[in-house]
């Protein structure tokens, strides 16, 4: 299976701070800001990321990876009896997703970017 990225989530209550921490300090960028979750990319390697999100979103804390199938991994997931804990849908940023919980408990965001 292909792997895209894997991105870590990170719940925020103070979700400009968050942001503002690893930009100042560390030398991120926002690669992308919808208001309740914004995505920070290395300007020289564009595959580390880190998302903040300040809403309820299952998503954090936790982790997303990204795959070209996603209805491939959820059939996967649902045959070897995971925990599905979010169901597989088309959200309306454009991404299709669902979330699951690995055996020590972390949610797994496992996301396919739309074409459509």
């Amino acid at each position: 299976m292909t792997i895209s990225r894997a991105v870590p989530n990170i719940k925020s209550e103070r979700p400009a701070e968050t942001r503002d921490f690893f930009v100042k300090l560390l030398g991120f960028e926002v690669a992308m800001d919808m208001g309740w979750v914004v995505t920070l990319a290395s300007p020289t390697n564009p595959s580390v990321q880190v998302t903040i999100i300040s809403n309820d979103d299952m998503a954090a804390p936790g982790i997303s990876i990204g795959v070209p199938d996603v209805d491939a991994v959820h059939a996967k997931a649902v045959e070897e009896g995971f925990e599905i804990v979010y169901p597989l849908r088309d959200e309306e940023w454009g991404v299709r997703r669902f979330m699951l919980r690995e055996p020590s408990g972390t949610v797994v965001n496992v996301v396919s970017h739309r074409s459509d």
